[in-house]
């Protein structure tokens, strides 16, 4: 269950899940350097469209791909406030794949696994990139890249996974459609 994790926050402190039930929420692995950074931007508006709807987006940095969050903690805080204006809580840079992911990670790609890209100008190259790397990359449920999105019904439920190519408008409405 969702509410079993307890996530450390980028400022030193504790996020325990279990003071979102009842919530909707939005996981998101994030990086400062990526072709998907802009994203930031709308995951920022939906928090403040809908926060006081009972929205919660847990932001998790993850240098993973392509070392595109290099940075400390308070770097990628700075950048993503001085940029983005966000307002919404962000973790401690972490893994999501792999020997040292994240708990709530492993939990989540149990729950939902990789679908395919959508239609996206990126999607062709990082088709491209994970074939060449991977021939069964397709077939696997790990975090492909940036800014991909879980979402968390208010029962707890893992209803939806979006990928980073995904319209942000498609996860928009996933979200209004649970509050």
């Amino acid at each position: 269950m969702i509410y079993d994790y307890t996530l450390k926050t980028g400022k030193g402190g504790e996020l325990n899940l279990k003071d979102y039930t009842g919530k909707v929420i939005l996981v998101v692995n994030t990086a400062t350097g990526c072709g998907f950074t802009p994203q930031y931007a709308p995951i920022e508006q939906l928090y403040r469209d809908y926060h006081d709807k009972g929205l919660e987006i847990v932001d998790i940095p993850c240098n993973q791909f392509g070392g595109q969050a290099p940075g400390s903690d308070d770097d990628i805080h700075e950048f993503c406030t001085v940029h983005y204006n966000t307002t919404f809580p962000q973790m401690k840079k972490a893994d999501v794949n792999g020997a040292n992911e994240l708990p709530l990670y492993t939990y989540l790609k149990s729950q939902k696994g990789f679908e395919g890209f959508q239609e996206h100008q990126y999607k062709a190259l990082l088709e491209k990139m994970f074939s060449e790397a991977d021939p069964d990359w397709a077939s696997k449920p790990d975090i492909k890249w940036n800014f991909t999105k879980f979402i968390i019904d208010r029962q707890g439920n893992v209803v939806a996974r979006f990928e980073p190519t995904a319209d942000m408008a498609d996860v928009e409405a996933c979200v209004k459609a649970l509050l």
